[in-house]
């Protein structure tokens, strides 16, 4: 499984992205997989990378929370069972990459 998560730096939620995903990682049985840490740091990276904000994680080349709207070097927004937040929550994640083992 390839995992992929793209952010920028004035972004305060990726590291809380990336530890959510570490620990779904683990739940899954998949805690040896490696999160590639992908920095975008212009708006014509953004545009590139088709990123539309940070943090956007990426399983296999897909965005398991998709679609979003536009791109750019903004903060992205997930809808909880709590409500917005800056990241998935770690159940989000594991059902993500759940889905993503059984394609």
């Amino acid at each position: 499984m390839d995992i992929e998560l793209l952010y920028f730096d004035g972004c305060p939620n990726w590291e809380e992205a990336r530890d959510r995903l570490a620990e779904a990682l683990a739940a899954t049985g998949n805690a040896g997989t490696p999160i590639r840490l992908r920095r975008i740091e212009t708006p014509e990276a953004a545009e590139r990378t088709a990123f539309p904000g940070s943090p956007t994680i990426r399983i296999d080349g897909t965005d398991p929370f998709a679609p979003t709207d536009g791109v750019g070097l903004s903060c992205r927004v997930y809808r909880t069972v709590t409500g917005l937040g800056g990241a998935p929550s770690v159940a989000d994640l594991i059902l993500a990459l759940r889905q993503a083992e059984d394609r």
